[in-house]
């Protein structure tokens, strides 16, 4: 009993300390984020000694965030849609069909995780390149061709998400609607899709996040008219000054999608991920 208190008591600090740690950047972001430029720049205090919210009024001003706000939404919505109904389409092939070819695809599919993305920089920014010169389709500096980009991350690793809850799903449901009538596509939509919908909400929200914070390509495949958010967060660094509060402030007002998403699909996320983590 006296061990059992003891382990709990461990517990309960060790949790509290990783808190603390998780916490203090956080913290230190919005302080900074209400703070007066000279005093940001100054030593720190934990106690702000004035409070101002002139940085959040400012950060429409400085940079045009409101322009970057909309590539990243225009890039961000579109590479997750595109990447859920891809997803849905391939993981339903594989996890329902034996076709040939269907093993080395499942494991080319998982095979793109072992790669770090940054093999993939070069490689795409020839592709696209090649491709304006020889077609004329122009994606390098496009929202089209980072949409292209991002798919290469998420579509991957949706697919395998999805492969692993579709197989925990039992394949009577939808043989008992095809004894109804319904065609196999119409049993994809009106019953696997609707069963695995905690599945894909994971899925788009892995998505989602993966394109919204994406810094190294977007640095390189975008130019000044479709930046997106994560690169344009460091305009507020000039040579002659870094204005941290509004630095801040924008990175407080560029997480708030990305947290009400996550905190609205917390329950399904949750269950997507545990029952696509069960089954491969």
């Amino acid at each position: 009993m006296r061990e059992e208190r003891f382990y709990r008591v461990l517990r309960v600090i060790g949790l509290a300390f990783f808190t603390l740690i998780t916490a203090f950047p956080l913290y230190t972001v919005v302080i900074s984020s209400i703070k007066p430029l000279g005093d940001v720049q100054s030593a720190f205090h934990w106690i702000p000694s004035r409070i101002t919210f002139e940085p959040y009024v400012q950060i429409w001003s400085t940079v045009p965030l409101a322009h970057y706000f909309i590539n990243s939404a225009i890039v961000c919505v579109s590479a997750t849609v595109i990447s859920v109904i891809v997803a849905i389409l391939a993981a339903y092939a594989v996890s329902r069909y034996r076709f040939f070819g269907r093993d080395p695809f499942r494991l080319t599919v998982l095979s793109t995780q072992m790669f770090p993305g940054i093999l993939f920089l070069l490689p795409l920014f020839i592709i696209f390149v090649n491709i304006d010169q020889t077609f004329g389709v122009h994606l390098y500096g496009s929202r089209v061709g980072l949409i292209i980009t991002y798919l290469t991350f998420s579509l991957p690793l949706s697919i395998w998400m999805l492969v692993g809850y579709f197989n925990s799903i039992p394949r009577e449901l939808e043989e008992a609607a095809m004894v109804d009538g319904s065609t196999a596509l119409g049993a994809l939509f009106r019953v696997l899709i609707p069963v695995s919908l905690p599945g894909i909400v994971a899925v788009a929200v892995f998505a989602f996040m993966t394109a919204w914070g994406e810094v190294l390509f977007a640095s390189v495949l975008t130019t000044n008219a479709t930046r997106t958010l994560a690169i344009g967060l460091r305009d507020y660094a000039s040579q002659s000054n870094v204005y941290w509060n509004q630095l801040m402030a924008a990175a407080i007002v560029v997480s708030i999608p990305v947290v009400a998403g996550f905190l609205a699909l917390q329950r399904y996320l949750v269950q997507g991920l545990t029952a696509g983590g069960v089954k491969g």
